[in-house]
């Protein structure tokens, strides 16, 4: 850097700068051509209970994955937006309107009253010592509104520990940047996905300690590795656009009153569907052709981290392919499952197929 560039740089502002896809977030066509094994519009959660049954959410409902079709079980009021398997059986629930259920033994325990205000929770964890950690993205905004919250810039999420024996709910953390995944380290402690924030954090001591950042989207649920580590899922890429846009209030606050949702410049979890979506002179090249290194609204990214949350690979949907929005990934040992909430897709990323 040199004097002119040190007296000048305050008057120029912070630079925007976006972490590449490097290193291990090299890009490849690894989503694009691993074997389908159901569409679901909407498909969301992926657990597998203790009895070894796998089950699925999409909007409003609860499905079971036999023989790899999804079965609708149940239909619920809000949109499912949390899922966890309890180590001693049973499935615990969360819903976008603050709903909290606990399922086991054909019976029904409504946690709802452990919180003292609506909680709409973004992702759930049960440990083995009968707690539920519940991660809560907006005390404001529903998990839903993911989105919404981003554009207003809301940073008062929060995690929750809930004693399912005595039905009390304690916060441990506030404050946060729309957490979005829960995941507990070597020792025990809750390991944080900060969506906003673009980082992973731990809450191991007194203050929340950052174990990995720069990440080059918006990270999700993580879930464990079958063979150790973990699994991330990005549900949406970062871009300078929508950077910049996160810096200038009163144009964001205009777009927010003004334009429609689905065309706000903002991520998402799919696009390319309507002509007036923003992004597509950098997208579209010639011959209508979207090239996979054009700035995407929406993008398919789930990544390969070892015990200390590091990464240390991961697979792709580039901004020309289709299978965007990951938000789950299941780890079996024949299969390794990842739901696609904007290609409306479960796919096994260890299997492949050709291009269509």
């Amino acid at each position: 850097m040199t004097l002119l560039d040190r007296l000048l740089d305050p008057f120029r502002g912070e630079a925007i700068t976006i972490p590449p896809y490097d290193g291990a977030w090299k890009p490849n066509t690894d989503i694009e051509t691993a074997a389908r094994v159901a569409s679901l519009p909407e498909a969301d959660n992926l657990v597998q209970d203790a009895e070894g049954e796998i089950w699925l959410t999409a909007g409003y409902a609860l499905y079971r994955l036999d023989a790899r079709n999804p079965t609708p079980v149940e239909r619920f009021s809000s949109p499912v937006t949390a899922l966890a398997a309890p180590p001693r059986g049973g499935l615990a629930i969360a819903t976008a309107d603050g709903g909290l259920m606990l399922r086991r033994n054909g019976e029904t325990q409504d946690l709802r009253a452990a919180f003292p205000a609506v909680v709409s929770a973004t992702a759930l964890l049960a440990g083995d010592d009968n707690t539920l950690l519940v991660a809560q993205g907006s005390a404001h905004s529903a998990a839903t509104d993911w989105v919404q919250a981003l554009m207003r810039k809301q940073r008062d999420g929060a995690i929750w520990r809930l004693d399912l024996s005595s039905g009390k709910a304690e916060r441990i953390a506030d404050g946060l940047a729309f957490p979005a995944g829960l995941a507990l380290d070597e020792n025990g402690a809750p390991v944080v996905a900060e969506a906003f924030a673009h980082r992973i954090i731990s809450l191991a001591g007194a203050r929340a300690r950052t174990v990995l950042d720069r990440i080059p989207g918006y990270p999700g649920r993580l879930a464990p590795a079958h063979d150790g580590g973990w699994w991330l899922a990005v549900f949406a890429p970062r871009n300078r656009l929508i950077e910049l846009v996160l810096r200038e209030d009163r144009f964001r606050a205009d777009m927010i009153a003004t334009v429609p949702q689905d065309y706000w410049i903002a991520p998402a979890l799919r696009s390319g569907e309507s002509f007036l979506e923003p992004l597509q002179r950098g997208g579209v090249r010639t011959m209508g052709v979207r090239k996979p290194w054009a700035p995407a609204r929406s993008y398919g990214l789930v990544a390969r981290l070892d015990a200390q949350f590091q990464p240390v690979g991961s697979h792709h949907s580039r901004a020309d392919g289709h299978r965007h929005g990951a938000v789950s990934v299941l780890d079996l040992p024949n299969a390794r499952l990842v739901a696609f909430k904007g290609a409306g897709e479960i796919v096994d990323i260890r299997k492949r197929e050709p291009l269509a």
